[in-house]
C-alpha cells in the first residue's frame, strides 16, 4: 500500500436504501462488517425514519457516517441519467448533505464524509465539471468533509483541487473497464458474486495498488477504501468473506476519518 496507509484499509457500503414499509438490503449485519457507511439522503432512497435508523445502527457499531446523495429518483433508485445545471447539482449536494448533517445532529452524531451515489457518481467519474460542483457544494457546507472519491478519476482530482481530502474507493464486488471505470451494470460480468473471488479481487489491488480491467490491463491507483454492496443475496456473505481476507492479511481495518493518510 502507499506508505502513508501501510497495513491500513478502509471498508464502505452505501446504506439506509429502504423507503417506508419497503425494505433494501440488510443494513443491521452490513454495519457489522463495514467500518464506514454511505448513507442514502433521501433523493434516490431512503426517507428521515430510515436515515434516523441507519445512523443509530452506525453509532452502535462504531461505524463513521458519510452522505451518499444521488439524483432525485426514486423509480430509478438514482440510476438514470439527469443532466443537472451546475447550479442545480451544487444546490442537491447541499440539500442532501445538510439533511443527513440535521439526522445526525439529533443523535449526537457526525458525517466525515460524502460519496455521491449511483448514476451521478458514474457521470461525475468523467466530468470535472460535476466533480467540481460537487466539491464546491461539500467544502461550502463542511470543509473538514472527506471526499470518497472512485479511483483515477475526476472526484479525487476535483476534491484535492479545491482543498479536500480525498479517499481512493474500489470496489470489492464489481469489475473495471479497460479505462478504469466500473463496468455498467447492464452487462453480464459486471458484478462478482462468489465470495473467494472477491476475497482475490480486493488483495490483489490492495498488495498491487492498482485495478485491473475484465480484459486484465493494469491500472495503478492508490486504494484507501474498499466498497462492498448491502444489497443483493450475497452481501453479507462477500462482506463477510472480504474483511476476514483482509485481516488474516494483517491488514487492519478501519473507519475513513482514521486512515493515516486522512487524519489532519
Amino acid at each position: 500500500m502507499a506508505a502513508t496507509n501501510a497495513g491500513f484499509v478502509n471498508i464502505n457500503s452505501d446504506l439506509g436504501e429502504s423507503f417506508g414499509p419497503w425494505v433494501m438490503g440488510n443494513d443491521s449485519e452490513v454495519l457489522k462488517i463495514v467500518t464506514s457507511a454511505n448513507v442514502a439522503c433521501g433523493f434516490h432512497a431512503s426517507d428521515p425514519v430510515v436515515m434516523v435508523d441507519t445512523v443509530k445502527l452506525c453509532q452502535q457499531n462504531g461505524v463513521s457516517i458519510g452522505a451518499h446523495p444521488g439524483f432525485a429518483d426514486l423509480q430509478g433508485f438514482g440510476r438514470r441519467v439527469i443532466n443537472l445545471s451546475v447550479k442545480e447539482l451544487e444546490a442537491n449536494i447541499a440539500y442532501q448533505l445538510g439533511a443527513l448533517q440535521a439526522i445526525a445532529a439529533l443523535h449526537g452524531g457526525k458525517v466525515t464524509h460524502l460519496k455521491v451515489h449511483g448514476m451521478m457518481g458514474n457521470m461525475s467519474a468523467e466530468s470535472a465539471e460535476m466533480s467540481e460542483a460537487i466539491c464546491r457544494a461539500t467544502k461550502a457546507v463542511d470543509r473538514d468533509l472527506i471526499i470518497l472519491a472512485q479511483a483515477n478519476t475526476e472526484q479525487g482530482k476535483a476534491a484535492r483541487k479545491l482543498g479536500l481530502r480525498a479517499a481512493e474507493e474500489v470496489f470489492a464486488d464489481r469489475t473495471y473497464t479497460d479505462a478504469g471505470f466500473l463496468t455498467p451494470r447492464k452487462e453480464a460480468n459486471s458484478m462478482i458474486k462468489d465470495a473467494a473471488q472477491a476475497v482475490a479481487h480486493v488483495r490483489r489491488m490492495v498488495d498491487e495498488q492498482a485495478i485491473y480491467s475484465t480484459s486484465g490491463k493494469r491500472i495503478p491507483c492508490q486504494v484507501d477504501s474498499i466498497c462492498v454492496h448491502g444489497d443483493g443475496p450475497t452481501a453479507v456473505t462477500v462482506s463477510t468473506a472480504v474483511r476476514k481476507g483482509l485481516e488474516a492479511a494483517g491488514i487492519r481495518v478501519v473507519p475513513l476519518p482514521e486512515m493515516p493518510s486522512l487524519r489532519h
